[in-house]
C-alpha cells in the first residue's frame, strides 16, 4: 500500500517537473521569439520609411504595421487574434490562429514583393518566419512599393484603407486611365502631320475644340469730341502719278562712205636721164 503511494507520488512529480521544465522552456522560447521578430521587423520598418521604432515592439500591433506595409487591412490579424482568445474556451480557437497566419502569409508574400524577393518566399515565412524576416531585415534590399496592385485591392475586407501617421501610406493601384470623356485644353490641335494610331477611336461624348476666330483689327476711329484747328485744311491729295509716254529712238541717218583714192605712182623715167654721160 505504502509502496503504491510512493510510486503515485514520484510518478506525479516527475509529470509536474516536466510540465514546469516545459513551461520554462516555451516561455524562453517565446520571449526569444518576440525579441529577435522585434529586432528584424524594426529593420524592416525602417526599410519601407515606417517612423518610431518602438512600433515593433508593441505585440501584436507590430503585425498590424506589417499587415498596412503588406497592403493588407490591419484589422484582419487583429481580428484573428480576438477570435483565437475568444473562441478558445470551446475549443475553436484554432479558427483564430488559422485567420492569422494566412493574413500574416498575404501581407509577407507583398512584402518580400516590395523587397525584391520572388512570391515562393513566402512559402519559407510559413514554416520558418523568424528566418524570413531575418533574411529581409539585414539583406541589401531596398524598399520599392511600386509593384502591380494586391488582386484583393477592391475587397472591402481585405483591402488596407486606414491612415495611420508615421506609417507611409501604400500605393494600391496601377497607373490610372483617362476619365470617360476627356476633354483636352481649350485651343489644343495636335502636331502637324500627326495621325492617330489605326483603329483609334476618341472617347465617348468627345467634341474637337472650335477652330479660333479670324482676328480683324479694329478700324480706326478718332478720339471722341475731337476738332481740327481752325483754319486747317488737310493736305490735298497727291496727284497721280503719271509716267512719260515711251519713244523709240530715232533711227541713224544712213551715210555713204567716200571711195577710196587710187595709190600714187611716180612717174616713168626716161631712159637715159639721171647717168652721166662720157
Amino acid at each position: 500500500m505504502y509502496g503504491t503511494s510512493i510510486t503515485n507520488y514520484s510518478d506525479s512529480g516527475a509529470v509536474v517537473f516536466a510540465a514546469l521544465v516545459l513551461g520554462l522552456l516555451s516561455f524562453v522560447f517565446a520571449v526569444g521569439y518576440y525579441v529577435l521578430s522585434a529586432l528584424f521587423l524594426g529593420k524592416i520598418f525602417q526599410k519601407a520609411g515606417v517612423q518610431g521604432q518602438w512600433r515593433a515592439w508593441v505585440p501584436i500591433y507590430n503585425f498590424m504595421v506589417f499587415a498596412k506595409l503588406g497592403d493588407l487591412s490591419p484589422w484582419v490579424p487583429l481580428i484573428g487574434f480576438g477570435a483565437a482568445v475568444i473562441l478558445a474556451p470551446v475549443g475553436l480557437g484554432w479558427l483564430g490562429s488559422v485567420l492569422i497566419v494566412v493574413s500574416t502569409a498575404m501581407a509577407a508574400w507583398r512584402v518580400g514583393l516590395k523587397l525584391q524577393k520572388e512570391p515562393v518566399w513566402v512559402v519559407l515565412y510559413l514554416f520558418l518566419s523568424i528566418v524570413w524576416l531575418g533574411i529581409n531585415a539585414f539583406d541589401k534590399s531596398r524598399w520599392n512599393p511600386n509593384i502591380a496592385p494586391a488582386s484583393w485591392a477592391d475587397n472591402g475586407f481585405f483591402a488596407d484603407r486606414t491612415v495611420w501617421q508615421g506609417v507611409p501610406v501604400q500605393p494600391t493601384a496601377g497607373p490610372v486611365a483617362p476619365a470617360a470623356g476627356y476633354q483636352p485644353p481649350a485651343g489644343y490641335q495636335p502636331p502637324a502631320g500627326y495621325q492617330p494610331p489605326a483603329g483609334y477611336q476618341p472617347p465617348a461624348g468627345y467634341q474637337p475644340p472650335a477652330a479660333p476666330p479670324t482676328y480683324q483689327p479694329p478700324a480706326y476711329q478718332p478720339p471722341a469730341g475731337y476738332q481740327p484747328p481752325a483754319g486747317y485744311q488737310p493736305p490735298a491729295a497727291p496727284p497721280t502719278y503719271q509716267p512719260p509716254a515711251y519713244q523709240p529712238p530715232a533711227a541713224a541717218p544712213s551715210v555713204t562712205p567716200p571711195p577710196v583714192a587710187p595709190p600714187t605712182q611716180d612717174p616713168p623715167v626716161a631712159p637715159g636721164d639721171g647717168q652721166q654721160r662720157p
